[in-house]
């Protein structure tokens, strides 16, 4: 059971974990999982981290059919510059690995971003803090469990 799972348990939402096999070879984790699991690409979001005004670290949740607008990220974030933040920062800071690194249960919790999109699902699913494990709950639940906000963040 990893973090992610176990901070849904803990504060009593309704979810579903799925687990699928992972292949190493694969290229893009979000596109695997969506497919693997036989769901709606649109409906899988994507972790991603940045570092905003080179000061601290941010997470953009985002479908994994789209890009994040680090110019979006940034206007959320109240700062002038968003860049994709450093592997190592990334993985120090939430305890996951790339690939499977969930907005639930990090280590460092940080400022959480959710594309505005996510609201016009029932569920969604967000890595589960690992390759190969994702959790299916509502958008609305992933905001109040990251204290996220909903914001436009997709590269147009």
């Amino acid at each position: 059971m990893t973090p992610g799972i176990l901070a849904a348990k803990k504060a009593n939402v309704s979810y579903t974990v799925h687990e699928y096999e992972h292949d190493p070879a694969t290229d893009s984790y979000g596109n695997e999982a969506a497919e693997r699991m036989g769901v709606e690409p649109n409906r899988v979001f994507k972790t991603l981290v940045v570092n905003v005004d080179g000061k601290e670290l941010a997470v953009g949740v985002v479908p994994v059919t789209s890009m994040l607008s680090l110019k979006m990220i940034a206007k959320a974030a109240q700062a002038k510059k968003a860049v994709m933040a450093d592997k190592q920062d990334v993985q120090r800071s939430t305890g996951y690995v790339l690939g499977g690194v969930s907005p639930l249960g990090q280590k460092k919790p940080l400022k959480t971003f959710i594309d505005q999109s996510a609201r016009q699902y029932n569920t969604i699913f967000v890595s589960a803090g690992k390759r190969g494990l994702e959790i299916e709950l509502s958008a609305d639940d992933l905001a109040r469990l990251t204290q996220a906000r909903f914001a436009p963040l997709q590269q147009e």
